[in-house]
C-alpha cells in the first residue's frame, strides 16, 4: 500500500496530465491547477490537503462540458484522494 505522500504525488501527476490536455475545457484545467497547488501546500496536513482537493474537484466533476475521458480521470483521482486518512 502506498504512503499518503506517494498517493499525493500520483494525484499531482494525474492533475498535471489534465492541465496539459488541450481537449479538456479551460475552466476544468484551471481547477486542476488550483487543486495541484492545494496538494503541494506543505503548511497543511496531508489529510487536510486531500479533503480540500476532493472538495475542489467535486465542484467540476459534474460539468457537462467535460469529456468522458477527463471525467473518468477525475473520478480516479478522487478515489485516490479518498484513500488518504484525515489524521
Amino acid at each position: 500500500m502506498a504512503t499518503p505522500q506517494e498517493t499525493i504525488n500520483v494525484c499531482i501527476q494525474m492533475l498535471q496530465h489534465i492541465s496539459d490536455d488541450n481537449t479538456i475545457p479551460r475552466n476544468i484545467r484551471r481547477v486542476a491547477d488550483q487543486t495541484k497547488s492545494l496538494l503541494t501546500n506543505e503548511q497543511k496536513s496531508i489529510g487536510l490537503r486531500a479533503a480540500e482537493a476532493i472538495s475542489t474537484i467535486d465542484e467540476i466533476s459534474n460539468d457537462p462540458n467535460m469529456p468522458v475521458h477527463a471525467r473518468t480521470r477525475i473520478w480516479e483521482l478522487v478515489s485516490q484522494l479518498e484513500s488518504i486518512p484525515l489524521d
